[in-house]
């Protein structure tokens, strides 16, 4: 089969999709049916794409953008091999970029995790964004607690892996925390980054600098609730014992399209374990 080329005409097609709000599945999917080559329709969305929100950015004085973690998805593969841990790549989106992992964690290992942290929880604090402290807020209604980075050899095999996946520095994410949600407990809609504009934030970032990428780690399966919601795009990932959802963002602005939540637990209860990834490294 003769390789494809995009074209300039493409390009401004894919852009004009872009600002009339289409999103890049949609846009994907309808340069399939067009007949281009699905390694070439996916380069130019995402170099179009990159390059019209750069300029975007430019015209409204966004924050700049910086380098994220990016696990190696060339070609579409089914399936990854990460440190002799096969994990499955179930679904992704460019804009966000979400990737939703299948079994990222064994059994074995989601049971462990649950089992060490729950005699450590706490009422789950969030980011003070006065002081760069922390606090209880009503928005996040769960319990949770933190590891030391490569506080034993299970956190240090779950870190390496997410290293390794994710093609980012360990030394780079803070702690891996796991979060108890009972029924009726949530997190609402919230970004992980730092907003640059709160009076805490020079504070928060002399740690590592800013939050570029968040990996959600499902250690049970709830009942009935408790997806991970996305609502700029309307996506839900399902809480499926060991699978994972990473999603990163570029810049500390709305335009990265990752606001996100986690939905009330209906019936039964739900447990995860977050690992946010910094800019530089998290001491």
């Amino acid at each position: 089969m003769t390789r494809q080329t995009a074209t300039p005409e493409l390009r401004q097609w894919i852009i004009e999709q872009a600002r009339a709000g289409h999103g890049p599945e949609a846009v994907l999917a309808s340069m399939r049916e067009a007949g281009w080559q699905e390694d070439v329709a996916i380069a130019a969305l995402e170099e179009t794409l990159s390059t019209y929100l750069a300029e975007q950015g430019r015209e409204a004085e966004l924050p700049a953008g910086s380098a994220v973690p990016e696990p190696s998805l060339e070609g579409a593969p089914a399936s990854l091999e990460v440190l002799g841990h096969r994990v499955a790549v179930l679904t992704q989106m460019h804009l966000p970029r979400v990737v939703v992992f299948g079994g990222f964690l064994s059994d074995e290992e989601c049971d462990a995790l649950v089992a060490l942290a729950d005699p450590r929880l706490a009422r789950s604090e969030t980011v003070d964004n006065d002081t760069g402290g922390s606090e209880v807020n009503e928005a996040r209604t769960s319990e949770g607690m933190f590891f030391g980075r490569g506080e034993s050899e299970l956190i240090s095999r779950i870190e390496a892996r997410i290293g390794a996946l994710l093609n980012w520095p360990v030394e780079n994410g803070e702690g891996v925390q796991v979060l108890h949600y009972r029924p009726g407990a949530e997190y609402k809609p919230h970004y992980d980054y730092f907003d640059p504009a709160q009076p805490g934030t020079p504070t928060i970032l002399k740690r590592g600098g800013q939050r570029v990428g968040t990996l959600v780690m499902y250690l049970n399966t709830p009942l009935r609730g408790g997806s991970t919601t996305f609502p700029d795009v309307g996506l839900e990932v399902a809480p499926v014992k060991g699978n994972a959802v990473f999603f990163s963002y570029d810049r500390a602005h709305p335009v990265t399209r990752t606001l996100h939540g986690g939905a009330p637990v209906l019936e039964g209860e739900k447990w995860v374990a977050t690992k946010w990834l910094r800019q530089g490294r998290f001491d």
